[in-house]
């Protein structure tokens, strides 16, 4: 049974995303630019936490998500995720950055899941915080990037928003 068209309009107004923003989407190039940093930038926080983690835990030297090749490919699929996904919320919301930070924050704990499913399974608490706490370092690098980096950009002047 399909929701009925209140519930949808509620919900959709409740996200903010109307189709039809009052302004162009980032420049592509400006996305291209926050992407790459945010590569960067994810996986230098990453290694810095792995250091910090491993430097306040010592039991934890050595465990394998710790290992760059393992957190690297992960990180940067949920990065390019993102960075595709912030263009695509400038064309679909009037409010992207409000719908933006809360996608950021639901994708995250998300993304607990499986952090907190390989602690029941046994693995380390302290390992595990380490990995979680990627996770936000991640989403705060990716999103501060791609807002500021590749905001959305005003109408030009006599374009009708209803034709864009």
């Amino acid at each position: 049974m399909a929701a009925s068209p209140d519930v949808t309009e509620r919900a959709l107004a409740w996200a903010r995303i109307d189709f039809s923003p009052p302004h162009r989407p980032p420049e592509w190039w400006r996305v291209a630019l926050a992407t790459v940093l945010s590569l960067v930038l994810s996986l230098a926080a990453d290694a810095a936490l792995v250091a910090i983690g491993t430097g306040l835990f010592p039991s934890t030297k050595g465990y394998g998500h710790f290992q760059f090749h393992d957190y690297a490919k992960l990180t940067i699929i949920g990065v390019l995720i993102a960075c595709a996904a912030w263009p695509v919320v400038t064309r679909l919301s009037s409010a992207p950055r409000w719908l933006f930070f809360r996608l950021a924050i639901l994708v995250t704990l998300v993304l607990f899941l499986p952090d907190l499913y390989i602690w029941h399974q046994g693995q380390s608490a302290k390992a595990v915080l380490v990995l979680m706490s990627m996770h936000v370092a991640i989403a705060l690098v990716t999103y501060n990037l791609l807002v500021h980096l590749a905001p959305v950009r005003p109408l030009r002047r006599g374009t009708d928003p209803s034709r864009s």
